[in-house]
């Protein structure tokens, strides 16, 4: 009887800790709109992994652990950083309530023009074949900020991105898009670039 009370806490604390792991490191969004079109249509849900660009303070772990150093203010990022390309979800600049999904376009200190339909990238032009319907616009090159990125939707003509409002801070982007999991007959995982 003790041997089957202590067996069912210890499931009961292991599904505990694996719940909270989970929340910690996963969570569903839906989509709203058409600005990611095709890859990332109206109501999909996805799942958005929160650990991927994990950030850790290098001195504070460098304390614990002996033979480690670290200069006061690196940060380490053992999973890595955004890039071009990874779909993400964040923080919208003009109201951090709201979240927005769209693709990185443009890293820190990167040069974002466009010409007639064209997204160039420090003088170099995109290929992205995500992108269905282009848009005809012409923009003067900016740099991006640092600790920001330059996003857009994959729906250029329907998109609000950072055209519109700026580059997203760095402490504003809450994870990459994983896999789509809503509706079934698009299941699909971003990270793989399928769909």
């Amino acid at each position: 009887m003790r041997a089957a009370l202590r067996e069912g806490i210890e499931t009961l604390a292991l599904a505990v800790f694996l719940v909270l792991v989970l929340q910690a490191t996963i969570q569903n969004y839906r989509v709203e709109g058409p600005s990611m079109d095709p890859r990332l249509i109206n109501r999909d849900r996805v799942l958005v992994n929160k650990a991927v660009y994990t950030e850790i303070d290098a001195a504070r772990v460098a304390r614990f652990i002996p033979g480690v150093e670290a200069e006061e203010g690196k940060r380490w990022h053992p999973l890595g950083l955004p890039t071009y390309g990874d779909v993400i979800v964040f923080r919208w600049p003009n109201d951090p309530s709201q979240n927005f999904v769209k693709r990185i376009i443009g890293m820190p200190g990167d040069r974002v023009s466009f010409q007639r339909g064209l997204v160039f990238v420090n003088g170099v032009p995109l290929e992205e074949p995500y992108v269905e319907h282009p848009s005809s616009e012409t923009r003067n090159a900016l740099t991006v900020p640092e600790d920001s990125y330059f996003v857009l939707g994959d729906n250029r003509n329907q998109s609000d991105d950072s055209r519109h409002w700026g580059a997203v801070p760095r402490d504003h982007v809450i994870g990459k898009v994983w896999v789509t999991y809503w509706p079934l007959g698009s299941i699909a995982a971003l990270w793989a670039g399928v769909r």
